[in-house]
Order: structure tokens, then C-alpha cells, then sequence
């Protein structure tokens, strides 16, 4: 099999065109950070972005072992001292140890299952220091209505493509998340009818049980 150059490395637009906004949120967020788990990591895009601009603080990549060739590239472009190797991190199996001094996952819940989004959720609460910021970022819809037509659309697409994604609702993301400990803290508007929202772990109801032995 050929080895793959850095010419080769994957790019997304979409992910080259929201990160300056939502660097602009989790940057002061980060600020006093020293260690953070972004989970999904995809192409690695972010992860060069927000470690270039935060050297105080370790950038660590996670997804599944499928991404990891794309993720090196940029890793490996970018020679960054704060972007170790990227974890192996599947969200229904076990997790990296923490504590995490934050969290941060792009456009992760709606590719999932809603059951898939509560194991998230509950693997952060394990990792998550306590009073440290979990930012999540994409499309929600708020009380069962989208925010957009575009996201409508994009829901009915991702539910054809397979019917357990779809945009997530804030009220079913608050219920999963209050049994992993966690609260939602900020709610910023993104460009695109995105948002950013913004937990924290404010007591250890989800620190002790790895969340893939959770019902």
C-alpha cells in the first residue's frame, strides 16, 4: 500500500470556515486550560487551529482508528508540541483517562444516535474536572422546532441517510446530560444556524462509571 503524503491529507471547507468563529468561544474558554480532549476529530483541521493559538495547553485529538491516517498529516504538517497521537476514542467503549481540564467536539451529535449522544455525554462527565467547560458545536434544534429551513432540510437528509442521526433537540441533549452531571452553562449563535453550547460538570454524578456500563 502506498504511504500517504502530506498533499493527501483530508480537507473540509465547511470545517476551515467555522473555526475562526468558534475559536472565538473556546478560546477564553480554554484560557486557563491545560489539558483538552476534543473528541471527533475528524480531519484534524481544528485541532491544528485552536492548538496553534493556545500553546499553554495540550490538544488532544481522539476518533476512531479510521481517521487517524487523516488526523497525522495535519498533526505532522503543523509540528506542534501541544498535539500528541490521537486516542482511539469510540463513544460506546471505553474512555481515556482524565481528568480534562475541557472538552470540545464539532458536529459529532447529529452523525450519531441518540443513545451514541448519552454516551457522550456520560463519558465526559467521567473525564471532565470538576467546574471544567464541555463546548459542543452544531445544528440543534430548540423545543422541537428547527432554527432554520436549512437545518430542517439537513435533518430530513442525515435521517435518510440513516434514520438514528438527525439535528438533536436541546431539551433531549439537557436530560442526557443531567445524568452525567452536567449543566448547560452558555448558549452562543454560530454562523450558519450553528451554536456552541457550553456544559459544565458541576457535581460527580457522572465521574464514577464508565459510561459504556451505563443503561
Amino acid at each position: 500500500m502506498a504511504t500517504r503524503s502530506l498533499h493527501d491529507k483530508p480537507f473540509s471547507l465547511a470545517c476551515e470556515e467555522n473555526q475562526a468563529p468558534i475559536f472565538a468561544v473556546v478560546g477564553p474558554l480554554f484560557a486557563k486550560a491545560r489539558r483538552v480532549l476534543e473528541i471527533g476529530s475528524g480531519t484534524g483541521q481544528h485541532a491544528v487551529y485552536f492548538a496553534n493559538r493556545l500553546p499553554h495547553l495540550i490538544w488532544q485529538t481522539s476518533d476512531v482508528p479510521a481517521q487517524w491516517p487523516g488526523i497525522r498529516l495535519w498533526l505532522a504538517e503543523a509540528q506542534l508540541p501541544n498535539l500528541p497521537e490521537p486516542l482511539s476514542l469510540d463513544v460506546t467503549d471505553d474512555w481515556p483517562a482524565g481528568p480534562f481540564d475541557g472538552v470540545f467536539s464539532a458536529n459529532t451529535a447529529h452523525i450519531m444516535g441518540l443513545p451514541e449522544v448519552g454516551r457522550m455525554l456520560l463519558g465526559v462527565g467521567q473525564i471532565l474536572a470538576s467546574g471544567a467547560p464541555f463546548a459542543l458545536y452544531g445544528p440543534f434544534s430548540d423545543g422541537g422546532r428547527h432554527t432554520s429551513e436549512s437545518n430542517a432540510r439537513f435533518d430530513a437528509s442525515l435521517k435518510a441517510r440513516d434514520p438514528r442521526m438527525g439535528v438533536r433537540d436541546l431539551g433531549d441533549l439537557r436530560a442526557l446530560a443531567a445524568r452525567a452531571g452536567l449543566e448547560l452553562r452558555a448558549d452562543h449563535p454560530m454562523p450558519v444556524n450553528n451554536r456552541t453550547l457550553v456544559w459544565c460538570r458541576c457535581n460527580a454524578a457522572g465521574s464514577q462509571t464508565n459510561p459504556a456500563t451505563r443503561p
